[in-house]
């Protein structure tokens, strides 16, 4: 680990030294010290590395070698960008300001001058030290031309890439056993234990035996809920009660405004009213089940409780109607098939650690380009599971087992990469005192609950040397004070990733100190309710990734300050903004991603010098002046997009709406959300489009004949009013969509038939109807589709529902699909 932090910290300094060398003037000698010192310690990295579990001595010398490189890093940064900062607002006026600036520089210099001498020769004597321990200097024998680790496993992996991932085996039995236990009606048992060692496979047995069809056929109501060891017995509840209800939007609030009382009360009625099967994955302790039990019936009843444990004495339940059913280990290759596939979600914040494996790679990839390739080469070394992939083929969550996870923890504290801070209360710090912490915080994660009455601590002296501030369970928490939540803040004076996702406060403010935060690469306020833009913002010269989409309602003036960040990669806009005159987009020339452009407050003439943008949303608000001028004056850089949503919030915009769509022949993905009457012509030429989302478009029923031509379209999501009005039949021609993989159609009321003709859709293989009132009978075309693998029907009339239980008018049409998902109908 610290021979990866050096060469991370190394290269940094040499990136910063060749980009910003104008800045380091008066201490490039001892940044070129500090530099050949870090190149020497890297020789001597390795072998301590590996020697860290035997020897405290060099266990302990490894973290102060972390913490001075990181150390470095920051001091080297921080001089640059304030000599950057001073240099930028220092004008010919005023002479005595002029000499009293170069005055207070020349301090300055001295002073980081002398840090980063004293920085090297700790370097240097912690080096002595590692000999001292006869610690090996160890070079790489390979850098003189040979194939790298890197380019050998992008070899084998193009060389695999066709081998498709095995079904797990080794459960049927498994499977078969608990199934009957479930839908049997005499000696029935009400709670089903599945009992066994962490990577066993618990959880896929458990999910294979949900989505069993004699279970979904047995059952009226399901839920499933994985237990964390830090649950809430409500937000476990409210879980199960939304799902056993198939609760909407009303239903849903009423839930929510109950008391624990009423919620468990509900619940137990729910439970003893109907036939349901409640998954409860991973219960960890006895405690946990005691305190859940309360809201289920403990009367007889024709509900379930299938729950997965680690913990025998949870498995037996004494004094319950249990069933235990033990998982015993398989042999070697399926156990590590199936820890593979047994995972729980994780997410990773990018620091800026990507670059050094991009320019040792010597490509011309982006780091987000190598940031996917080391993705894909942790799936293929089965340390992470694919959860979801794009219409592309790209990753977009993933997972890791909990037994990995626990190894990663334990190795971040020794390693003091990333602690984990629950919640904080008055007169407690943000770092919470750890036993044999080895170095300085400098990652820190905050898990807030309702106990909470801040977000961080303005006392920790740690707050300084930490660079990720991540925040999780904001949604949930209410503050009981929102005046100067954020303000603390301002003490993380180096931090690079910043996230206060779905903080619901209707007063908070984002300090104007935040503009102090200059080592800033990621910042987020996603859902959030934050009402200020501060001006300050300009000054994070080194932001990659902004993203500003806070809570739609609110209404924000955003200060012409974003031309300032010139590194930005990927800008998301608010939705609702206003701007005094028009912001400058045109100095991000490193922008691949831009969110919410409004065409009312932005100059659609700079989306002509963003020649890296892949990504765009676009707002049309007003007519548009001299559009057919701008697009051909952007035309080369509209080119390049692969992924557009047109979002037209006037009933005039139409036609300009789809002269930007007909300026983007290159897109992949295409999202046309508000009143479009007719799609380009040409858009069945467009050779790469794989994905379309159609949403409250009000189409004329013939652009169907447009779409269904469209050659490579593998996703079609129909929202909410696609086709006008009067459309009543929607019709799936033969020979229609065909590469069509997924189709999904929702909120289509005015729709009373759907025709599948023989021939249509042949490659579908996921299709899903909800909230479609009109329907009252599925297509007998369905039964076509012989590569249809899932059919998800959801909130539909009764009379629908009725005809496609297992002794309907209409089942014969769905019998051949293997996984039937069918939820409760609309009352």
């Amino acid at each position: 680990m610290a021979e990866a932090v050096v060469s991370v910290v190394l290269e940094s300094v040499r990136d910063f030294t060749i980009q910003e060398a104008k800045f380091l003037s008066g201490v490039s000698r001892q940044v070129e010290a500090a530099q050949t010192e870090l190149e020497f310690m890297q020789g001597f990295l390795k072998d301590a590395d590996a020697r860290q579990g035997q020897d405290t001595r060099v266990q302990i010398c490894v973290a102060k070698i972390r913490d001075a490189a990181y150390d470095l890093e920051d001091i080297i940064e921080t001089y640059g960008l304030k000599v950057d900062s001073k240099k930028k607002k220092r004008g010919l006026k005023n002479v005595l300001k002029r000499f009293a600036c170069i005055f207070k520089e020349g301090v300055d210099v001295h002073m980081i001058a002398a840090e980063i001498e004293n920085i090297t020769t700790k370097i240097s004597a912690l080096r002595s030290n590692l000999q001292s321990y006869n610690i090996k200097e160890i070079r790489d024998r390979d850098s003189g031309g040979g194939e790298s680790s890197l380019q050998l496993h992008e070899r084998l992996r193009r060389s695999y890439s066709h081998v498709v991932e095995r079904d797990v085996v080794g459960l049927e039995s498994n499977v078969e056993e608990l199934v009957v236990h479930l839908v049997k009606d005499e000696n029935r048992h009400q709670v089903v234990s599945v009992w066994g060692m962490g990577g066993l496979g618990k959880t896929t047995l458990a999910r294979k035996v949900y989505h069993h069809k004699k279970v979904r056929q047995h059952f009226l109501s399901f839920a499933w809920v994985c237990i964390s060891q830090r649950f809430q017995v409500r937000n476990v509840w409210e879980r199960i009660l939304i799902e056993l209800t198939s609760a909407t939007k009303e239903p849903k609030q009423e839930i929510k405004d109950m008391t624990d009382d009423e919620i468990a009360k509900k619940l137990f009625c729910v439970m003893e009213e109907m036939r349901c099967l409640v998954i409860l994955d991973d219960i960890w302790s006895i405690e946990t089940w005691n305190l859940l039990k309360v809201a289920f019936p403990n009367v007889e009843t024709e509900s379930t409780i299938l729950l997965t444990t680690r913990n025998q004495a949870v498995a037996s339940l004494p004094n319950r109607n249990v069933f235990l059913h033990k998982l015993q280990p398989l042999n070697e290759n399926e156990s590590w098939e199936l820890l593979v596939k047994k995972a729980i979600p994780a997410r990773a914040e990018i620091e800026g650690l990507i670059f050094l494996r991009q320019q040792g790679h010597g490509s011309e990839k982006t780091m987000e380009d190598i940031a996917r390739d080391c993705l894909s080469e942790l799936v293929e070394r089965c340390l992470v599971q694919v959860g979801t992939s794009g219409s592309t083929g790209t990753i977009k969550d993933c997972r890791i087992h909990d037994l990995i996870r626990d190894m990663c923890l334990l190795k971040a504290k020794d390693e003091s990469f990333l602690q984990i801070n629950y919640s904080l209360q008055e007169n407690t710090s943000s770092v919470t005192a750890q036993a044999s912490q080895l170095g300085k915080i400098r990652r820190l994660a905050i898990y807030v609950d309702e106990k909470a009455d801040r977000l961080v601590s303005s006392r920790d002296e740690t707050n300084g040397h930490v660079r990720s501030l991540l925040f999780f369970g904001l949604r949930e928490w209410r503050p009981k004070s929102e005046k100067g939540l954020l303000s603390p803040l301002k003490d993380f004076k180096v931090l690079r990733v910043l996230k206060v996702e779905g903080l619901r406060a209707r007063r908070v403010e984002l300090p104007s100190e935040i503009g102090n935060m200059v080592h800033l690469r990621f910042l987020s306020v996603r859902r959030s309710e934050i009402k200020t833009f501060p001006s300050s913002l300009g000054n994070l010269v080194c932001l990659q990734t902004l993203d500003f989409r806070v809570s739609s309602y609110i209404d924000m003036v955003i200060p012409n300050v974003i031309k300032k960040m010139k590194q930005l990669r990927h800008l998301y806009l608010p939705w609702n903004y206003r701007a005094k005159g028009k912001l400058e987009l045109s100095t991000l020339g490193h922008l691949q991603t831009l969110h919410n452009l409004s065409s009312e407050y932005c100059d659609l003439k700079d989306v002509g010098r963003l020649t890296n943008l892949r990504k765009l949303k676009i707002r049309v608000l007003g007519s548009l002046q001299n559009l057919e001028e701008i697009l051909k004056s952007t035309s080369s850089t509209l080119n390049r997009i692969r992924s557009l949503i047109v979002k037209n919030d006037t009933n005039s915009g139409e036609e300009q709406a789809m002269q930007i769509v007909s300026s983007c022949p290159g897109i992949y993905k295409l999202t046309l959300d508000g009143p479009i009457a007719e799609l380009p012509k040409e858009l069945h030429n467009y050779p790469n489009l794989t994905k379309l989302v159609l949403w409250s478009c009000g189409l004329k029923e013939d652009q169907m004949g447009i779409l269904e031509k469209l050659p490579n379209l593998t996703n079609l999501k129909l929202f909410e009013k696609p086709f006008e009005e009067n459309t009543k039949i929607l019709v799936f021609s033969r020979g229609g969509f065909p590469s069509l993989e997924f189709l999904h159609v929702s909120r289509m009321d005015q729709i009373t038939e759907l025709r599948v003709e023989k021939g249509a859709m042949p490659r579908l293989c996921q299709l899903c109807i909800q909230f479609c009132s009109g329907l009252t009978t599925l297509p007998d075309g369905l039964r076509y589709l012989i590569y249809l693998k899932e059919l998800t029907i959801r909130w539909m009339c009764r009379e629908l529902h009725r005809r496609i239980e297992e002794d309907g008018e209409d089942f014969y049409k769905i019998q051949h699909v293997p996984c039937l998902l069918i939820g409760e109908p609309l009352d």
